[in-house]
């Protein structure tokens, strides 16, 4: 069976990359279709894909690709997936409207419907971030791209949500159900290291609007506790602003210092709603308590008390009495690493398997040649 993968683009590892790494493991034949591409970006075992991006790859995208979405439906649409049988799409953004031939089947792995188009519309461009005749001119392309990516969804045959919370979203946006798949954490390389934790709490995020990462700082500026920010993204500068002076920004690491913060952190900390949050879950592998928002795909991974704590509300407050509840309870690594090996890549790579293997014996293929 011929088969291509489509992914957003392909700017750096985070957590849709991961989940197409392991797509593409499963299909090593497969070329991989892309909006745009930064080369030496992504992992190796990406990066030694065929891998074919649309014409926005002329264009110098670099880090003010947002500001081109009015093109993201042209860009899907010249992107020729005529020759293939199977499409699987990993698709935070346009993705899943890949257009495929009449028989074939498409897949999308979808890790959120597009968020500039929903509920994070705001968050990207609100008057006070982008200015006022930013904020009045994108508002009708962002309309127009609601719709755009509503009567798109209608183009997947099978959709796989990476969480509960993302399959409701997936449901409500598009009047689509999901199967619930979520991502694979590499509990090979994530692990404990025997040793007693230091003082530090950890963050491992992209510096992206919607992150919350301000409750985080302004919850350790008061208790003057030290956390560790690790990741870049276009809230940097303003991140470095908020920071006091226990608050540290390391940028991006290499995967050896990444899993040594880890294995050495107090706990780890997610203050804002995420799809479903591999990075608390690689900190779980490493025996550390996640302390996550009560809302959002990341609780699903954190059993209360037991292999962390759930912050209640996305306020400095609210934190600041989970970290001290943290501290005041100890948790056993043992367990925290047990229930994070439900979440390796062996168990998602049987599930997303299984699931295809499925889809393609029950789903009959959708249509897909309409020039939407």
């Amino acid at each position: 069976m011929r088969t291509a993968l489509v992914h957003d683009w392909l700017t750096g590892m985070r957590g849709g990359e991961k989940v197409l790494e392991r797509l593409a493991a499963m299909f090593p034949e497969a070329p991989i279709y892309t909006l745009f591409h930064h080369p030496g970006s992504v992992s190796a075992a990406l990066e030694q894909h065929p891998i074919r991006t649309s014409f926005l790859q002329r264009l110098p995208i670099r880090q003010s690709y947002r500001w081109y979405l009015p093109l993201y439906p042209l860009a899907m649409r010249s992107l020729d997936l005529s020759e293939f049988d199977l499409v699987v799409s990993s698709s935070h953004c346009a993705a899943k409207a890949a257009i495929t031939r009449p028989g074939a089947h498409h897949i999308c792995y979808c890790h959120t419907p597009m968020r500039y188009a929903w509920d994070q519309f705001d968050a990207y461009f609100s008057p006070q971030r982008v200015g006022w005749m930013r904020h009045a001119l994108i508002r009708p392309t962002i309309a127009y791209l609601r719709r755009w990516d509503r009567r798109t969804a209608a183009r997947v045959d099978s959709f796989v949500a990476n969480s509960g919370y993302i399959a409701g979203r997936i449901h409500r946006y598009y009047a689509r159900q999901a199967e619930i798949i979520p991502p694979p954490v590499d509990t090979k390389r994530f692990t404990p290291s025997g040793s007693p934790p230091d003082a530090f709490y950890l963050m491992v995020t992209a510096l992206s609007p919607y992150k919350r990462i301000e409750v985080a700082i302004e919850a350790f500026n008061r208790m003057g506790r030290e956390l560790v920010i690790v990741g870049d993204g276009p809230e940097i500068d303003r991140v470095r602003q908020l920071a006091g002076p226990t608050v540290r920004l390391t940028g991006r690491l290499s995967d050896t210092k990444l899993v040594d913060l880890y294995q050495r952190c107090r706990g780890f900390v997610l203050p804002g709603i995420e799809d479903a949050g591999i990075a608390p879950i690689e900190a779980m592998a490493c025996g550390r308590p996640a302390l996550v928002l009560a809302a959002g795909g990341a609780k699903e991974a954190v059993l209360p008390g037991i292999t962390g704590l759930h912050i209640p509300q996305p306020t400095p407050e609210a934190l600041v009495d989970v970290v001290d509840s943290c501290e005041g309870l100890t948790f056993n690594t043992d367990v925290i690493r047990a229930h994070a090996e439900g979440y390796s890549v062996g168990v998602f790579d049987r599930r997303i398997a299984d699931f295809i293997d499925r889809a393609l014996d029950t789903t009959p293929p959708a249509c897909a040649s309409d020039n939407s």
